[in-house]
This record gives C-alpha cells, sequence and structure tokens, in this order.
C-alpha cells in the first residue's frame, strides 16, 4: 500500500481517536505506568496489523490493542523467577487451573458461537460483533457503521435471538446454568 494512503488513513481513520484513547486507558488503567509508550505501542500493533489486512474498523482495533498490550504489560509483570520466591507455597498449584474436560467444553461453545455468529447476515454481525467483541456502546457502533442507534438495537436483538436458535436447532441449551460463569 502507498505510503501517502497510510498516512491518509492513519490521519483521519486513527488519529482522531487518540485523546479518547487516552481517556480510556486512564480510566480503565489508572496504575498503568506510561499511557504514552502504550498509545505508541498500540499504533505501531495497528499499522502492523493493517499491512496484514486485518483491520477492519480502525477505532474498534485501535481500543482492543491498546487493552490488550495494556493487559499483556501487567501479565509481564505477574511473571515471577523461581530464585526470587522464597515460599513456594505462593506459587499457583496445578489444582487453580480449569481441567482438561473444562478446557476442552469452553472451546468447543466459542467454536459454536462462532459459527452461530458466521451464519449471521452481514449488518447483524457486524453489530453484534462491535458489541460484543469489542464492547462499543450504540451510539458508538451507530456511528462506526453510520446507521442509527435504533437500527443498532434492532439487528442486535436480532442477532441474538438468531444465534439462541442456532444453539437450541443443536440441542444446547441458551438458559444461564446455576453458578455458571458470567463471561461471554
Amino acid at each position: 500500500m502507498p505510503k501517502s494512503e497510510n498516512t491518509r488513513w492513519f490521519n483521519e481513520e486513527v488519529q482522531p481517536h487518540e485523546s479518547s484513547l487516552r481517556s480510556y486507558l486512564r480510566a480503565v488503567f489508572p496504575s498503568f505506568p506510561d499511557v504514552d509508550d502504550l498509545v505508541q505501542e498500540s499504533y505501531a500493533r495497528l499499522i502492523r496489523a493493517r499491512e496484514t489486512g486485518t483491520v477492519g474498523y480502525a477505532k474498534a482495533f485501535l481500543f482492543t490493542t491498546a487493552r490488550n498490550a495494556a493487559l499483556d504489560f501487567f501479565r509481564r509483570r505477574k511473571v515471577v523467577l523461581i530464585e526470587s520466591v522464597a515460599d513456594l507455597s505462593a506459587l499457583p498449584i496445578a489444582e487453580d487451573r480449569p481441567d482438561v474436560a473444562a478446557s476442552v467444553n469452553k472451546q468447543q461453545e466459542l467454536a459454536m458461537l462462532s459459527a452461530a455468529v458466521g451464519d449471521l447476515p452481514e449488518r447483524c454481525r457486524q453489530v453484534l460483533t462491535l458489541r460484543l467483541l469489542y464492547a462499543l456502546s450504540h451510539k458508538e457502533i451507530a456511528a462506526e457503521l453510520r446507521i442509527s442507534e435504533h437500527t443498532v438495537k434492532a439487528q442486535l436483538a436480532k442477532g441474538m435471538r438468531r444465534c439462541a436458535e442456532y444453539f437450541e436447532q443443536r440441542g444446547v441449551s441458551t438458559l444461564r446454568r446455576p453458578g455458571a460463569e458470567d463471561t461471554p
């Protein structure tokens, strides 16, 4: 892609969101040591992803990338060298991890959800993805897709209903199980 096209894209599609990105990062990660570094890392990841053609919605991708970069930082900070641990009982033990059956079950559920969303009409899939995966508000989705907020709400309802039907056709209950995790 020509350099001038990349510059135009960055100036029009990415940079206008910098102030809201900084506000978001300060609100969600108040203990992050340097928001400037995080913003720059997010830009670098976004540009690399665009070069591979994986960026559909610049703003959503940017915010998700920034969140993931911050989480990566905190994960790296949690890594503890075994030599520096005086009390081995402080280390997590294997029983704290989910068992293999639970992991396989979770992977199967995610694969089925992915298939259900993949069967949705294009607009409905876009709206559902922006809402559930990128956690955009109805207003942000409407602005991103250039549709009304009413259409966003209607498409979300339609998508959720069709996903529930997809699961029911395959014998999977969409009702929450008692004690089930509240993660999507």
